[in-house]
């Protein structure tokens, strides 16, 4: 295993190590170029994966103190825990669900589709589908997503989906189907097939379900080219007398205070940690944040228009058996305004474990009272989905620093501002009332309407713009301020879309790590 000095300077230093991390990491390894790899929280292996919903969520989340602001669900709901993300190896790989849809083309271009909205701050991105398709087939490839590019079949519907299938079928809609997913239906890539264990969002404990845990970061590491070290929590990125980045500060589980020297700095720690630590790394040249000449750093945070419909059902269903999400409804993704907002949504079938199930149903009652009790009596009745809309990006809602109050490493706590935009509640209204719908169709007695979880899709914070007054970085991720300082995770999206995130980010670190490459034979970072 490569280990690099501190004072090397000719190596990529990326922090964090999910998604976009641990892709660049890899594609950067397996093309000669040495990276260390910082991951704030512990190294995981295959066998800590347990099958426990409250165990898994203890030992992989990011529980660091934090806060929830504005008029959103998670500062009544969840005050301390604005976001659902991994803190240690693999980081939220070992917990995502698996979904790997495309953005549409009008997504990536909501301010031309859209126009001005009034209380949003929507823009096209730099690349569109065209420019990315090829990019999708590659991650495709790498993550092994049923369907097309693959040739994998999709996974087995559960009689969770089947009885939702059958209301789409009932009441007028096609776009229904078990995928695509990044979990292997058939053996590939040295991984086995799903054996629909059901806790997927818990970690995949047999690797079924792609993550950099398992996949990525070892094969950067077998290369040589890679060092990763954990429980490494950056605190400040450092830059030379030009503004060029030069460095990474970071601590130890120890407490003890490193700096890495860098050639090549890439910021890959999710949409709270990134903006916060380029806020955290202002300095007399930058005062404002490093890269953030446009004002950008930590505004347009997106989490996506979420919320939960459940069904009791007249016979039992046993939803829980399969896969976490066995399929997608894909009717409503479109743009149609007389609906009365802008962007489409996902009906995506979601299996919450019963302990989920009543710590979600009424948060604020955390599984007690008559209400919830009636409920949960139905629970081996029940179908669900995950509501899952586009989110416009608001200035307003933000990652910003705390003022007095700091944490275990002396960091200004983060504050995750977040207020619905009335697009949202437009939303959300339709994608219940069309639930219901569905549902009743095939006989529900009882739809159960939840609240917004706390969030796992975070993105914006960081965007992208072909504009440097309007975004933080360009369409490769690089900010505008500094060459050789790259954003590589879902901060760097314009709009949220209505898609999970996680294929996007991939397509793109496999990009950025090109050019990347490219930039650094030549000289030019």
């Amino acid at each position: 295993m490569a280990e690099f000095d501190l004072n090397d300077e000719s190596v990529v230093v990326i922090i964090g190590s999910g998604a976009g991390g641990g892709t660049v990491a890899n594609e950067l390894a397996q093309k000669g170029i040495k990276s260390v790899i910082l991951e704030a929280g512990p190294r995981f292996d295959i066998g800590d994966i347990e099958n426990d919903e409250w165990t898994m969520f203890s030992k992989i989340s990011w529980l660091d103190k934090r806060y929830s602001a504005g008029g959103w669900h998670g500062s009544v709901n969840h005050p301390t825990l604005p976001t659902w993300i991994v803190k240690g190896f693999g980081g939220s790989t070992v917990h995502w669900a698996g979904v790997s849809l495309r953005f549409k083309e009008y997504e990536f271009k909501t301010r031309s589709n859209y126009g001005a909205v009034d209380g949003a701050n929507v823009e096209d991105w730099p690349v569109d589908l065209a420019e990315m398709t090829p990019w999708y087939e590659k991650a495709e490839l790498k993550m092994g997503v049923t369907g097309k590019t693959t040739g994998m079949p999709h996974l087995p519907w559960n009689n969770g989906f089947r009885v939702l299938a059958e209301g789409c079928r009932r009441t007028g809609r096609s776009d229904y189907r078990s995928g695509p997913m990044a979990i292997n239906s058939v053996e590939r890539d040295d991984r086995p097939s799903c054996q629909q264990i059901g806790f997927c969002m818990q970690g995949c404990a047999i690797g079924a379900k792609w993550s950099t845990m398992y996949t990525e970061l070892p094969r950067a590491e077998d290369t040589g080219n890679c060092e990763i070290r954990t429980d490494a929590m950056v605190l400040k990125i450092e830059h030379d007398d030009s503004g060029k980045a030069s460095g990474v500060l970071y601590a130890d589980k120890d407490g003890n205070q490193h700096l890495q020297k860098a050639r090549v700095v890439c910021v890959a720690g999710n949409s709270i940690e990134s903006p916060r630590l380029l806020l955290n790394s202002a300095s007399s040249m930058f005062p404002d944040g490093l890269a953030n000449s446009s004002g950008q750093v930590g505004k347009n945070y997106m989490n996506h228009t979420t919320g939960g419909v459940y069904a009791a059902l007249p016979e039992k269903v046993h939803m829980f058996r399969g896969t976490s999400v066995a399929g997608i409804v894909g009717d409503e993704v479109r743009n149609d305004p007389a609906r009365g907002f802008n962007g489409g949504y996902y009906l995506e079938f979601l299996s919450l474990g019963l302990p989920f199930m009543a710590a979600f149903m009424e948060p604020g009652n955390t599984g007690w009272g008559r209400s919830i009790a009636g409920a949960l009596e139905n629970y081996d009745k029940m179908s669900g989905v995950w509501v899952l809309g586009e989110d416009l990006a608001q200035e307003k809602n933000a990652i910003t620093l705390h003022d007095s109050e700091v944490d275990q490493y002396g960091l200004p706590v983060p504050i995750v501002a977040k207020t619905p935009h009335n697009n949202d509640y437009e939303m959300t209204a339709h994608a219940y009332e069309t639930t219901a719908q569905i549902y009743e169709s095939v006989g529900a007695t009882d739809v159960y309407e939840l609240p917004a979880y706390p969030a796992t899709h975070n993105m914006g914070t960081n965007r992208m713009h072909a504009d440097a007054d309007k975004g933080v970085v360009n369409g490769y991720g690089q900010a505008h301020d500094i060459d050789n300082l790259f954003v590589s995770d879902g901060s760097q999206f314009t709009s949220s879309g209505a898609c999970n995130p996680t294929l996007t980010i991939v397509a793109l670190a496999i990009r950025q790590a090109e050019y990347i490459a490219q930039e650094m034979n030549a000289q030019n970072i």
